[in-house]
């Protein structure tokens, strides 16, 4: 499957409509959280968390995603007014400053609407709709909805051998009812978007079992969230930590536009922007000005 396969779809988003397919798009990742597996809590206030926006939008984000509740599952869950506190805030400046399209990463329906009311205008549920009220406030507000695959309940970790073989079914059984389920809480089909949950609940096989029946997922019609970037299964092909996992993201993210993906939620999105761009051109998808040149700066590393 060729890049230019996936199909073009449109999501509602609040006020908002995007169009994806027509290009990959690059969803950055701002945690408002102290204790994110990747970032080690390195932007710590809410102006390093804005700039740090500010850059990945520079850089070629579309949308800027904003999680005030890690996944780590030695700690537990966020209470909601704290997790309010943390992300609407940020919300707030990215939306109304820099003017980005912004989703929440939450599971929490209060939370949600705080976030949708500071400006954000997809709600991305890792719970799989474990809550159904969260469908509720998607439909009142009219704010697109990631339905994720996860088998366990969010913070918890469940990994099973017996499902080897059997996972790709399933992710597709599960989201074809969370589909049925947030329609008949009233939200639309325009306005949801499908994330097969790579590493969530899924050994580094299962992932991968997953990966390869992608079709099956894009066959549901919904638009396809990948979050490939640093994940288990990456690390369990390269050996390599979280932050040592540029190369086999990208692979990754390569495998994914060619598949068809539609959205991918990245950390380095820079480095993304600039492999994309690579590939379009030498697949002439974009065209090098003919006048191009290097100047001496770029040509060749400086001396100090």
């Amino acid at each position: 499957m060729s890049a230019a396969a996936a199909r073009v779809l449109d999501v509602r988003a609040g006020a908002r409509t995007l169009r994806l397919g027509e290009r990959p798009w690059l969803m950055g990742i701002v945690n408002a959280t102290p204790d994110s597996f990747s970032d080690d809590g390195r932007y710590r206030t809410l102006e390093a968390r804005v700039e740090l926006a500010r850059t990945l939008l520079a850089a070629g984000a579309d949308v800027i995603d904003v999680g005030g509740e890690s996944g780590v599952t030695n700690r537990p869950a966020v209470e909601v007014d704290e997790e309010i506190a943390r992300v609407v805030p940020l919300i707030e400046r990215i939306a109304d400053e820099l003017g980005a399209v912004v989703s929440v990463d939450t599971y929490k329906p209060a939370v949600a609407a705080a976030a949708i009311e500071a400006g954000a205008c997809i709600v991305n549920d890792v719970s799989g709709l474990r809550d159904p009220g969260l469908a509720d406030v998607c439909a009142r507000t009219g704010a697109a909805l990631v339905l994720m695959h996860t088998r366990s309940a969010p913070k918890t970790k469940l990994l099973d051998p017996e499902m080897d073989g059997r996972m790709a079914d399933e992710v597709v059984a599960f989201l074809r009812e969370r589909i049925e389920l947030a329609r008949s809480h009233g939200v639309a089909a325009e306005q949801l978007i499908v994330d097969p949950g790579p590493d969530f609940c899924k050994t580094p096989a299962q992932t991968v079992e997953v990966l390869r029946r992608l079709d099956d997922v894009l066959a549901l019609g919904r638009p396809v969230l990948l979050a490939l970037s640093r994940k288990d299964f990456v690390g369990a092909i390269t050996g390599r930590p979280p932050r040592e996992r540029l190369a086999g993201t990208l692979a990754a993210l390569a495998w994914g536009v060619d598949a068809g993906g539609h959205v991918f939620r990245i950390h380095d999105v820079a480095e993304a922007a600039e492999f994309l761009a690579v590939r379009d051109v030498l697949a002439g998808r974009r065209e090098l000005d003919p006048d191009a040149r290097l100047s001496d700066r770029l040509r060749w590393e400086q001396q100090s």
